[in-house]
């Protein structure tokens, strides 16, 4: 199985990386516009680089912004039999119109750039056109990880957001707890034992509302209302800690008096 990689950003290193490790995939070219990017990408995955002749391939996989998808598939000329598939999780398999054999290839984690990932550990959500589409994309995902599923666009753009509650919403608060202690002469490491627990505990219960704890899960209205008065020169920060603790207190029953 011949693939291309378009893109150069923080899914596409990863995700060349891993096509080039895995058995049975032949990643024949990173096809990207940035040069120094495309350059790095390709050198990652020990392959070739190219932003003006597209390689022949059984699989085209684009791998850039949302945005950029439908501008990008418009401009690839393609075998007749190949297919072209995107990685968003939020765009419709027909932002790749005018092709025939078009998928949706969604790998479901994190990415970052320098930071390899081991897809074996995730999900890969899948959409086809067509058979053969659905059948390629198939087996590329299956040499990643057992964990692949078909999902259409609904589907998919649910699962999406779950990912930035869980994840991007997620980090935005570990921020806000290294300013926090940074604005004692503290460490951001003093946290970091809390939120590898928290995290263990969400995903081995499977049900993060049961392990929920803190001043807000316990009622504990005096704990509350110091924390605020703390954030009272930053008030975007006190507004988040306010609707969150609102938000956990409506989820466990408990009265808001703070």
């Amino acid at each position: 199985m011949r693939v291309v990689v378009i893109g150069s950003g923080n899914v596409a290193e990863s995700l060349a990386q891993a096509i080039a490790e895995a058995e049975g995939l032949d990643l024949v070219q990173v096809f990207a516009r940035n040069e120094e990017r495309g350059r790095k990408v390709a050198a990652l995955a020990h392959t070739e680089w190219s932003n003006s002749e597209l390689a022949e391939a059984d699989l085209y996989l684009i791998s850039v912004s949302d945005n950029a998808v439908a501008e990008c598939a418009k401009t690839l000329h393609i075998p007749e039999n190949a297919v072209i598939a995107h990685t968003a999780g939020c765009c419709s398999i027909d932002t790749l119109v005018p092709h025939t054999h078009r998928a949706v290839f969604y790998p479901f984690q994190t990415f970052s750039v320098g930071r390899k990932v081991d897809f074996s550990k995730g999900y890969i959500f899948l959409e086809g056109a067509t058979d053969h589409a659905l059948q390629t994309v198939k087996e590329v995902a299956h040499r990643l990880t057992s964990k692949v599923e078909l999902a259409d666009s609904s589907r998919r753009a649910v699962i999406h957001l779950s990912g930035v509650f869980a994840c991007n919403f997620a980090n935005a608060m570990y921020a806000n707890a290294a300013e926090v202690l940074a604005s004692a002469g503290l460490p951001f490491d003093i946290v970091a034992p809390v939120i590898e627990e928290t995290a263990q505990k969400a995903v081995e219960v499977l049900n993060p509302a049961a392990t929920q704890t803190g001043p807000a899960r316990r009622g504990d209205t005096q704990t509350l209302e110091r924390h605020h008065k703390m954030l009272a020169e930053e008030p975007q920060k006190r507004e988040i800690y306010d609707k969150i603790s609102e938000d956990i207190c409506e989820r466990t029953k408990i009265s808001k008096n703070f």
